[in-house]
C-alpha cells in the first residue's frame, strides 16, 4: 500500500492542489454545472493526442468554435489545455522509454530528433507569435478570425496522413540512426510546425510524427517524439498568451485540464487495449470530417 502511495504521490499531490484551486472559487455549484462537462472533452482530446502523436488542439478547435468563442480566445485556450495533457503524456512517454526501450535499438534516435526539432520548432512558433508585425506575417494576423478554415485544412491533411501510414505499421524494419537527409529535414519542418501551431494550436508534432513514420523509423517512437515536442511548444506559446492576449477562458481550462492530464496518463494503456491499426482508422476518419465540417462548403 505504501509502495503505491509513493508511487502515485505527485499524482495525489496535484489533485489536491486542483481541488483546493476549485474550492476557492466563487458560484462553486454553478460553476460545476456550466464547465464541468468540458473534463470529458479534455480526456478525449488528450487520450487522442498522446496515443496518435496529433495534438489535442485537433478536438479542442472545432468544439471550441461550435460554442462560439473568437479566434484567439480558441488558440489560447486550447494551448493551455494541453499544457496539461501533453506534459503528462510527455513524462508518461519518457518513463516507457527509459524503463522498456533505451536498449532498444529502434528507440536511440529518440533523443536525436528531439535536440533537432525543439529549439527549430520554438522559433518558428516564437516568430509567429510575437514577429506578427512583420509583412510575412501581416496576412495571417489579419485572417485570425477565419482560423477555422485554416484548421479544416490542416485537419483534412492530417486525416489523409493519418489514413495513409496505416500500411506502415505492419513493416517490422525501421531505421536506427538519422541520416543527413533527416538532419536537414527535421529543423525544416519543426520550424514550419511551430509557425502553424502558433496560428492553430496544432501542427508541429503532428507533421514530426508523419515525416519519421514515411521515413521508416519505428512507430511508436515518432509518437513519443511528436508528444514530447509538442509539450514544449505548448509551455512556450503559452507566455504570448498570458502576456500579450489575455484569452484564456480558464473556466474551460480548470476542468478540461484535469481531465486532460488523465488523458494524457491514460493514452498508452488505450494504445495497449486496442489494435493500433483500427485507432487509426477511427481518429483519421475523425479528423477528416472534422476538417471537412470546419470549411465553408455548405
Amino acid at each position: 500500500m505504501l509502495a503505491v502511495v509513493k508511487q502515485n504521490l505527485w499524482w495525489c499531490v496535484l489533485g489536491g492542489v486542483w481541488l483546493a484551486i476549485l474550492a476557492l472559487q466563487p458560484n462553486l455549484d454553478s460553476l460545476i454545472t456550466g464547465y464541468g462537462a468540458f473534463s470529458a472533452l479534455g480526456i478525449i482530446g488528450a487520450v487522442f493526442a498522446n496515443a496518435t502523436g496529433a495534438g489535442g488542439g485537433v478536438v479542442f478547435v472545432p468544439f471550441f468554435h461550435h460554442l462560439g468563442l473568437n479566434a484567439t480566445q480558441i488558440v489560447a485556450t486550447s494551448f493551455a489545455i494541453q499544457c496539461f495533457g501533453m506534459t503528462v503524456g510527455a513524462i508518461t512517454w519518457g518513463q516507457y522509454y527509459r524503463r522498456h526501450q533505451q536498449n532498444n535499438v529502434h528507440w536511440q534516435p529518440l533523443s536525436s530528433a528531439l535536440i533537432l526539432c525543439i529549439p527549430a520548432a520554438i522559433g518558428g512558433l516564437l516568430l509567429a507569435q510575437w514577429g506578427a508585425h512583420l509583412p510575412a506575417f501581416g496576412w495571417f494576423t489579419q485572417h485570425l478570425a477565419r482560423v477555422h478554415i485554416g484548421f479544416g485544412f490542416f485537419s483534412i491533411v492530417l486525416g489523409l496522413a493519418i489514413l495513409a501510414s496505416i500500411p506502415l505499421l505492419k513493416r517490422t524494419s525501421f531505421q536506427k540512426n538519422l541520416s543527413t537527409v533527416d538532419i536537414i529535414m527535421l529543423p525544416f519542418i519543426a520550424f514550419s510546425g511551430g509557425i502553424i501551431t502558433a496560428w492553430l494550436s496544432v501542427g508541429v508534432g503532428e507533421l514530426v510524427a508523419v515525416y519519421l513514420i514515411i521515413r521508416r523509423f519505428n512507430i511508436t517512437m515518432a509518437i513519443a517524439v511528436a508528444v514530447i515536442l509538442t509539450a514544449v511548444c505548448v509551455w512556450c506559446a503559452m507566455a504570448f498568451h498570458w502576456l500579450q492576449t489575455h484569452a484564456v477562458v480558464w473556466q474551460i481550462v480548470l476542468f478540461a485540464g484535469v481531465g486532460a492530464a488523465l488523458g494524457g496518463r491514460l493514452a498508452k494503456y488505450v494504445v495497449l487495449a486496442f489494435d493500433v491499426k483500427h485507432l487509426k482508422i477511427f481518429f483519421g476518419i475523425w479528423v477528416l470530417l472534422m476538417g471537412v465540417g470546419a470549411l465553408p462548403l455548405f
